[in-house]
């Protein structure tokens, strides 16, 4: 992870109402996404998760779009967008998503009921999207093999998750700036 803990360390903290929010490529697509750390990430997410029996990789937008779409070049597999817009799909699964810093609405589609699933996402900070996401594939009886995030963010507490979740690195914020833990 030598490229990503590299990215990470100019990495800039804004405050979005009192929550510590690092903005990087990984979790903003600011500054640019470079090529090296979205390869080394898709090849560590392959390294990290048994994707032996997954049909489709999932991915919540707006953040986990290209680590989901690097992870299926890598891989091969298919994946499916858990989008902030509805369709009105007969199968659509709404769900409503908590984090830390705000709320929407997000919709699952284009999953049938005993699909197996990876969810890919990029951090894992107060735990209320993939919470959500959570739900939401369970409600349209898909098989969650694993849940899988870039980043982890250890100064916050996401509470009780419903699935265990596996990540690459650890980090916090600590005196307005990105620390990536050993």
């Amino acid at each position: 992870m030598k490229e990503l803990r590299r990215s990470l360390r100019d990495a800039p903290v804004v405050s979005r109402d009192g929550y510590e929010y690092f903005v990087h490529g990984v979790t903003d697509g600011i500054p640019p996404m470079e090529p090296a750390v979205l390869r080394e990430i898709a090849a560590e997410i392959a390294d990290a998760v048994d994707l032996e029996s997954v049909d489709t990789l999932v991915a919540p937008e707006a953040m986990g779009i290209h680590h989901v779409t690097a992870l299926a070049l890598e891989t091969d597999l298919p994946f499916v967008v858990v989008r902030k817009r509805a369709y009105g799909f007969p199968d659509e699964v709404p769900i409503h998503q908590e984090t830390a810093y705000g709320e929407s609405e997000l919709y699952v589609n284009g999953l049938e009921a005993g699909d197996r699933v990876v969810l890919v996402d990029d951090v894992l900070s107060s735990g209320g999207t993939i919470r959500a996401v959570c739900a939401g594939l369970e409600e349209a009886g898909v098989d969650l093999e694993a849940c899988v995030v870039v980043l982890r963010r250890t100064d916050t507490d996401p509470g009780e998750l419903p699935v265990e979740v596996t990540n690459l690195l650890d980090v916090r914020v600590e005196n307005g700036e990105v620390v990536v833990e050993d």
